[in-house]
């Protein structure tokens, strides 16, 4: 009976710490100097990026959908703007606690992050578009293998547009953002296509009517959108 408990009492704390070592969904961020690396995970996907928002700097971004085994977190490639050569295959992470922290390692990086404070908002999901108005009509954005993802989680938004069949990328930007009483904003932190937007403030109309987030303002631009999107599912 006693050697029963001792390996029960065993189990549980082995199953504790295997727990603790996975990465839940949230922004995870390591930084130094003005150089960061930001992390995203939500709805089984995960984005990389590093940047550096004082210098308004863009350096990379890598991303795709993940598995999370125990300690490691394993990543599909969908894109890669560092090396395309890598998208397709998978790419694997590996988590220690440390501290309060969470150390990471991979073939590509190691390094110690820090989970941001958890803000849930209504709009936290894997978004892709498929719908945007031209000439005053919707029209619907067929799935192809060229899609537009955005990852919003705790207080963190990311957009990339892709095509991974080719191993196409065509943009990316991201930053922080707030969503309350259907009002969205976005302060950029990273932009790949022109860096002068950094520390841009955009102010939207935003909406959740069926399950779909319907978007509307203005653009970096300044162009009028109103754009209509569905949630990615990926597993």
């Amino acid at each position: 009976m006693r050697h029963y408990i001792i390996l029960l009492c065993f189990s549980l704390v082995m199953l504790h710490f295997q727990a603790k070592a996975q990465l839940g969904d949230g922004a995870y961020i390591s930084q130094t100097g003005t150089s960061k690396n930001l992390i995203l995970i939500k709805d089984h996907y995960l984005t990389f990026i590093n940047y550096d928002d004082t210098n308004k700097h863009f350096g990379y971004t890598w991303g795709g959908a993940i598995q999370q085994r125990n300690d490691s977190i394993h990543t599909t490639v969908e894109y890669d703007t560092k090396d395309a050569g890598h998208i397709g295959k998978t790419i694997s992470l590996y988590i220690k606690q440390q501290d309060g922290s969470v150390q990471i390692k991979s073939s590509r990086f190691n390094g110690l992050f820090v989970r941001q404070k958890p803000i849930a908002q209504d709009l936290d999901a894997l978004w892709r578009i498929t719908g945007r108005q031209q000439d005053s009509k919707m029209h619907e954005i067929p799935k192809t293998d060229r899609k537009t993802i955005k990852i919003l989680v705790d207080g963190y938004f990311q957009w990339i547009a892709i095509n991974p069949a080719q191993k196409g990328f065509y943009g990316t930007g991201g930053g922080s953002y707030k969503f309350e009483k259907n009002h969205y904003t976005e302060k950029i932190q990273f932009f790949s296509r022109d860096h002068t937007r950094v520390g841009q403030e955009l102010h939207f109309s935003g909406k959740l009517e069926d399950n779909q987030w319907h978007h509307s303002g203005k653009s970096s631009k300044g162009d009028d959108i109103y754009e209509i999107w569905s949630k990615e599912l990926t597993n």
